[in-house]
């Protein structure tokens, strides 16, 4: 693949009463990650999307874990969605949008991204327990919902079928890297484009 974007990287800090982020991307990367929130489950399916959507991440979070996982979960979505925004600039030559289908056993999801510069979340999935070992299922909608505000993208997620918690979480976060990898991909035929008949996004 020729690059005939310069690179894609930024790095954004946020410091709060309640969270202390550090966060660094390449979207152009293999895939490597460095997590330390405090957060394992959590760590485990950021390693997802970096997986799976080539993109590198080194990421530190502090935060009031004493009370919960909450403020740590989504404000990491927050200062992701504004590395993404930043690592992005205005958009030129890229697919914009992106889809992905991924199972893991039992469960199925479906994820579908448009980098369209307006934050909407459609978010539906019924995890069959409340709890992931001590991980809040209602924190995987929260971190999306920070990440799309401040990433300025609409992102509709499906989860189809699934009997094992683990594994509907799972599928959502491989999807949605998969479904990023597509949408961030240079797009060859609008090398210098912007992919809007507004003309900007």
């Amino acid at each position: 693949m020729t690059h005939m974007m310069s690179a894609r990287t930024s790095t954004v800090t946020r410091h709060t009463a309640e969270t202390q982020i550090d966060l660094s991307l390449n979207l152009d990367g293999s895939g490597r990650a460095e997590l330390s929130t405090g957060v394992p489950f959590f760590e485990h399916m950021l390693d997802q999307i970096s997986r799976h959507g080539l993109i590198d991440v080194s990421l530190t979070a502090q935060g009031d874990l004493h009370i919960d996982d909450h403020h740590t979960v989504e404000d990491c979505g927050i200062v992701f969605g504004q590395a993404l925004a930043k690592a992005l600039g205005d958009k030129r030559g890229i697919t914009r949008y992106g889809h992905a289908y991924v199972p893991l056993d039992e469960a199925l999801s479906r994820v579908v991204i448009d980098l369209s510069g307006r934050p909407g979340l459609v978010f539906s999935c019924d995890f069959t327990r409340a709890t992931i070992g001590r991980f809040e299922t209602q924190l995987v909608e929260e971190f999306f919902r920070g990440l799309v505000n401040h990433a300025g993208m609409t992102l509709h997620i499906d989860n189809l079928r699934g009997d094992n918690a683990h594994h509907q979480a799972e599928t959502i976060f491989k999807a949605f890297g998969r479904a990023l990898r597509m949408a961030i991909s240079p797009d060859e035929r609008q090398a210098n484009q912007i992919p809007s008949t507004k003309g900007a996004l």
